[in-house]
């Protein structure tokens, strides 16, 4: 991808994390519907939003709090989504405190992409 296209230098690895977060999320919701679950929904949910975050990040690239905010905001969906998903389909948790630790990740991931707002961008 050329991105002199752009105004900021986008960032793969959030552009991919994204559209995989909307399949996944479209897939579990999917999944949710026909097979149940107590949390699949919840994922499925938490997936589709943060897919839409973690692409206008990955193309806006912005500064490097913006870019740390997406990458901590995908720490955190991995985490979370991983053990809730743990719970339905594999009948306990990952670790203790996975999924308060991803929700907590998840927080900062959107108080640290609500941060770069202050920085000064790349030019």
């Amino acid at each position: 991808m050329n991105s002199s296209r752009f105004a900021f230098e986008p960032c793969a690895p959030l552009v991919l994390a994204g559209g995989l977060s909307g399949a996944a999320g479209v897939a579990l919701s999917a999944a949710a519907a026909h097979v149940g679950g107590a949390f699949t929904g919840t994922v499925a949910s938490f997936l589709l939003t943060h897919a839409l975050a973690l692409l206008a990040i990955g193309l806006v690239g912005g500064n490097r709090i913006l870019r740390l905010g997406g990458l901590v905001l995908l720490v955190g969906l991995i985490l979370f989504c991983g053990d809730l998903l743990a719970r339905d389909f594999l009948g306990g948790r990952l670790l203790p405190f996975v999924a308060p630790t991803g929700g907590t990740l998840l927080i900062l991931g959107w108080l640290t992409a609500a941060a770069s707002a202050f920085a000064r961008s790349r030019t």
